[in-house]
């Protein structure tokens, strides 16, 4: 799958520029080039998952999930913050660094794609399972999969992840995109990135040797506390945000605050992913640990549909032209949208928000996430954590 991979970003690098000039000339080409990177990453993402369990010893199991997170976070952060950086010309300006393309970028990791790949077949060593031909067939896969679900307690887990991020969805989803459209520069928001790189990974290592006790799912608990107050102060800020340009000093606070709430996040996903490798059958590992990770995947992306709909119907945003501020005959919401704006714009006026949605929907949120955490989340948590190994396994 690496090696599929690093083909594709290598043949990528030699064309991307045209497709980047040209996209609704190439819209289809590009579909079926996103698609098969995230089929095929998606493949080596659940062989990595079975592996981790085997690979790791009974009692370092826990530490899957900080390599996860070390791996992720340094995925992440290289992948395109690091790239958004170093391709804008005001970073280049400000930090004296050099204009890289998306080309020569997508060539190096190719590259290194290629080199672990290469290391992983000649260097690492493997122990051999002996699978008998029931255990590969993907109908008894399948099956495996639906037993693992009729578990009572995976089903009050499952239900667990798919209510957990609700809270924090607003936050999660547009504070980000909210600081940039409030003035926030995308090369200053890449370097805040940069300065939290190094403080999650070095809290995933500590926070995995915290969540190895009797209560693996204790400090993951007491995060959810940080985490809705920093989406309580995430709307504070944004409401007393200062208009560009944005002092050195406020900069420093918002490294700081992303900082913080990042740390919060990474609590909670070191703990989760060391609880799903804690509870997995290594015999169907790769099959368990990937169901317990898509519902968590999950629990993360459904509310952002909800929500990015939310703050659009909750807005009011008018479309003035003039000096007279006269509003245009169209609805209002209308300048909330995409269309809307270019509308405004091509009509010579401007979108005037009188009314964002954002701290509304942050509102809701965050009373459901509260309602959802003191109600189930937290008392089904506790029983969960104290169950033995055995509630968790199924027959093969």
């Amino acid at each position: 799958m690496q090696t599929v991979l690093g083909s594709i970003m290598l043949w990528m690098s030699f064309h991307v520029q045209v497709f980047l000039d040209n996209a609704a000339d190439h819209i289809y080409t590009l579909t079926v080039i996103f698609t098969l990177l995230v089929v095929i990453a998606a493949t080596q993402d659940i062989a990595v998952d079975g592996w981790s369990l085997t690979l790791l010893s009974r009692e370092n199991i826990s530490y899957a999930s900080t390599c996860q997170t070390v791996g992720l976070t340094t995925g992440w952060l290289m992948s395109f913050t690091v790239f958004l950086a170093l391709n804008s010309e005001a970073f280049s300006a400000r930090w004296g660094t050099p204009i890289l393309t998306l080309g020569t970028y997508l060539r190096f990791w190719s590259i290194v794609c290629f080199g672990v790949t290469l290391w992983l077949i000649c260097v690492q060593k493997e122990r051999k399972e002996i699978l008998s031909e029931e255990e590969t067939n993907i109908t008894s896969v399948y099956k495996t999969i639906w037993t693992i679900s009729q578990l009572k307690s995976v089903r009050s887990f499952i239900a667990i992840h798919l209510t957990s991020k609700v809270g924090f969805a607003v936050h999660d989803a547009a504070t980000s995109l909210k600081m940039v459209e409030k003035g926030l520069g995308k090369e200053d928001f890449a370097a805040a990135v940069l300065f939290d790189f190094p403080i999650q990974v070095l809290g995933g290592y500590f926070i995995a040797r915290w969540s190895r006790g009797d209560r693996p799912l204790r400090p993951w608990m007491l995060a959810f506390g940080p985490r809705l107050l920093f989406t309580l102060l995430a709307a504070i800020v944004l409401w007393r945000f200062p208009a560009p340009p944005i002092t050195t000093g406020f900069f420093v606070f918002i490294v700081l605050f992303r900082s913080l709430g990042e740390m919060a996040s990474t609590t909670q996903f070191v703990c989760i992913g060391s609880f799903h490798a804690r509870i997995s059958d290594p015999v169907i590992g790769g099959t368990y640990i990937t169901l317990l990770n898509t519902v968590s995947n999950l629990g993360s992306t459904w509310p952002r549909f909800f929500v990015l709909r939310a703050i659009d119907y909750f807005s009011i945003a008018t479309c003035q032209v003039g000096d007279n501020s006269t509003s245009l005959t169209a609805n209002g919401s209308e300048c909330v949208s995409e269309q809307g704006r270019d509308l405004c714009s091509t009509a010579g006026g401007q979108c005037v928000i009188e009314r964002d949605g954002y701290y509304t929907t942050t509102g809701i949120c965050l009373a459901l996430g509260l309602f959802f955490l003191l109600a189930y989340i937290l008392p089904t948590a506790r029983k969960l954590q104290a169950l033995p190994l055995t509630k968790w396994r199924v027959a093969i």
